[in-house]
């Protein structure tokens, strides 16, 4: 029996995966599935351990193996094969590996993990992460009366988010309690520390990054386009590491034309 993963799953037409990043939760595309709902059959997941998903067995590990196949298992049961995915962070990592395993007609990478340039990327995003991690245990008492100011959210949410004031309090504190609750966190981290993405991708895909990204920083879209040179690279100004808060309808339109890009491939190829 499979892990099963939380989802929600929006609108008609072609389907489109949306996979989060670590210590989130589906909710951080709330920006930008209503306007996806409008043209895809959209399905926003948490992955296993965070959100509403159960976690996985004990004794199994959380790598890209199994989370590929965990997923792949769910769209099974979803009546779904190869959906177009997007992905941030974590999950922009997910995308391009289910992508390299044909599991995927086009791939849209957020600032997707796996490309670090050396040690000094990796510290960037530790402390981040960590920062992030402790932070979600701050009393909610103290969390709540910061919140309620626009620029306290931006103060509180300026390691993800240039306009960190355009989420709500109980958004804020429902991804802090994700992040503190998530049993899959460490794990995670432990295995994203090391990880590097070196496969080859012969889908259509994209790989924006955030220019203003705090965790993966936009340097390492460098070595994205050498790494992934048939692919489309595109900045995403102005954002930051969860860009579907900065610029919902830049978002939109970066998934619509990688989208586009694979059924024109699909028509002439036909």
């Amino acid at each position: 029996m499979t892990t099963r993963l939380a989802y929600t799953r929006k609108g008609s037409g072609e389907p489109l995966l949306l996979i989060h990043g670590i210590g989130h939760r589906r909710q951080a595309w709330d920006p930008v599935i209503d306007r996806l709902a409008e043209s895809y059959d959209v399905i926003a997941i948490d992955l296993a351990g965070f959100g509403e998903s159960e976690p996985y067995p004990d004794g199994t590990a959380y790598n890209m193996d199994n989370a590929c196949r965990i997923i792949g298992e769910n769209l099974e049961e979803w009546g779904v094969s190869q959906p177009h995915v997007v992905g941030n962070s974590l999950g922009g990592a997910i995308a391009l590996e289910m992508g390299a395993r044909g599991m995927a007609r086009s791939v849209t990478a957020l600032s997707p993990a796996g490309f670090f340039r050396n040690v000094g990327d990796r510290l960037i995003a530790l402390f981040a992460l960590i920062l992030l991690k402790l932070s979600s245990y701050l009393p909610l008492a103290v969390v709540r009366p910061a919140l309620r100011s626009a620029a306290g959210r931006r103060l509180i949410g300026r390691t993800l988010y240039v306009n960190g004031d355009r989420i709500t309090v109980e958004d804020f504190v429902g991804d802090a309690l994700a992040l503190r609750n998530g049993s899959a966190f460490f794990p995670t981290f432990k295995a994203g520390f090391t990880y590097q993405f070196t496969s080859t991708v012969d889908v259509p895909t994209t790989v924006a990054w955030a220019t203003r990204d705090q965790v993966l920083v936009y340097g390492q879209s460098g070595l994205a386009q050498e790494r992934l040179p048939d692919a489309r690279h595109v900045a995403l100004p102005h954002c930051g590491h969860v860009p579907m808060v900065d610029d919902p309808e830049l978002i939109v339109r970066v998934i619509d034309n990688t989208i586009d890009e694979a059924s024109a491939s699909e028509e002439q190829a036909a």
